[in-house]
């Protein structure tokens, strides 16, 4: 049996097809049509998708495979993306995208009902976001709220109220009690519109016959109950043991560890989503590769890491952010970047610079320690500075535990491996 993963990124969408031992087959992408970031239209979400899985379907033939091959399929979305559809899954209001703010009336009266320190508190929650979208459909013609990997697996279905615990996490769904928070009521989140919510992985149901006969696709063919795109990409490196972490090195740093219980601690930025039988916990900090490209072209950061020996100490105590504010593994939106004082050497600079990013991943390991994650034991790297050998070593004695790079990190490729029962 073969397994398809669509990954809706920020960028486009993404898709990879898998083996029965979960190596990629195929894979194939598509660009999202440039939109107004105040009114989204989730329908270019799915044109983007159709146009991906042409494309897909014709890769996987050049492949000698038949698309009828494929058993199994699942989505992955950015987290916290999401739209009201009416019963024929048309959007009846815009799409409001992960990172979408600004909803301070909604955050002052989730502030009124919810706990202190609940994730769903803050102007850029995911919860705001949805009573946002409920004053938006004054019509009352929504029937589901989906979130963006919700939205593409109905539409792939032909049925929608459904969700799974990852991406229905920061809307406030409790996966440890396995339901949606009784003050949701009070508050006046209209309780019809929420999605039943499955565990990852889990069998939604059949390709609806249009969908498969539009891309010569299988008409027995099962959607699974997705995820996250950052879950998704944690999938993809193969990370499946206790203890075994991913960093993602791009912008920022991003942080996820598998851990045997829950961990959650919003006061510095963490919190944990349900993964199998363990619990994938984690937050990102501000610094990473957005500080370095502040200072450094990237001619200059491999020619300048060559010059540094990651095996001694810079002898710098910096805490690399581009602007004053951090997130994990502490939480202060007043933090102020330290970098000084600034040698001439610009070899020696960026070796400070290297080490103190380290340090804060190190730091964000032990907060999940102390909070009763366990130990990381072993570190998988992917984004751009996975690549830089010198500050694969500066981490990994900075942390004590091994560094490597994924084989892996596309999150099309988690989302096929999920589909495939990799959790």
């Amino acid at each position: 049996m073969l397994a398809l993963g669509i990954d809706i990124g920020t960028s486009g969408v993404r898709s990879a097809v898998v083996d029965a031992a979960g190596v990629p087959v195929s894979q194939a992408r598509a660009p999202h049509v440039a939109q107004d970031p105040d009114r989204i239209d989730a329908e270019l979400w799915w044109q983007a998708v159709e146009s991906c899985l042409v494309q897909q379907v014709a890769a996987l033939r050049d492949a000698g495979h038949d698309p009828r091959e494929i058993g199994a399929l699942a989505v992955d979305g950015t987290s916290g993306s999401m739209v009201l559809v009416d019963g024929g899954l048309r959007p009846v209001t815009r799409a409001l995208m992960y990172d979408s703010a600004g909803f301070e009336a909604e955050a002052r009266a989730i502030r009124q009902h919810a706990p202190e320190t609940h994730i769903t508190q803050g102007a850029n929650s995911a919860l705001a976001r949805l009573m946002r979208l409920q004053s938006e459909d004054r019509a009352g013609a929504a029937r589901f709220l989906c979130h963006q990997a919700d939205f593409i697996a109905a539409r792939l279905m032909g049925a929608a109220g459904l969700s799974d615990d990852n991406n229905a996490l920061k809307t406030g769904f409790d996966p440890a009690a396995r339901s949606w928070p009784d003050w949701f009521e009070a508050l006046g989140v209209r309780m019809e519109l929420l999605p039943h919510v499955h565990l990852p992985g889990e069998a939604f149901g059949r390709i609806s016959g249009r969908v498969a006969r539009e891309f010569g696709l299988s008409p027995d063919l099962v959607v699974k109950a997705g995820t996250t795109d950052s879950i998704a990409a944690y999938l993809a490196t193969g990370a499946r043991e206790i203890g075994t972490a991913v960093t993602s090195l791009g912008t920022t740093l991003a942080i996820k560890m598998l851990s045997p219980v829950r961990v959650d601690d919003p006061t510095i930025g963490l919190y944990s989503h349900r993964l199998g039988s363990g619990w994938l916990a984690g937050g990102a900090s501000n610094t990473g590769g957005g500080v370095l490209r502040g200072f450094f072209s990237a001619e200059e950061l491999g020619e300048l890491s060559a010059r540094i020996d990651p095996d001694a100490p810079s002898g710098l105590d910096y805490y690399p952010l581009s602007r004053p504010g951090e997130r994990f593994p502490v939480n202060d939106p007043h933090l102020a970047p330290r970098l000084s004082p600034r040698p001439e050497d610009a070899a020696r600079f960026l070796h400070g610079m290297l080490e103190g990013i380290a340090r804060i991943e190190a730091r964000c390991f032990w907060a999940l320690e102390d909070r009763g994650a366990g130990p990381v034991r072993r570190v998988i790297s992917v984004g751009g500075g996975a690549a830089n050998e010198t500050w694969r070593r500066i981490r990994a004695r900075e942390i004590g535990v091994p560094i490597e790079t994924a084989a892996h990190e596309e999150a099309s490729v988690g989302a096929a491996l999920l589909a495939l029962g990799a959790v």
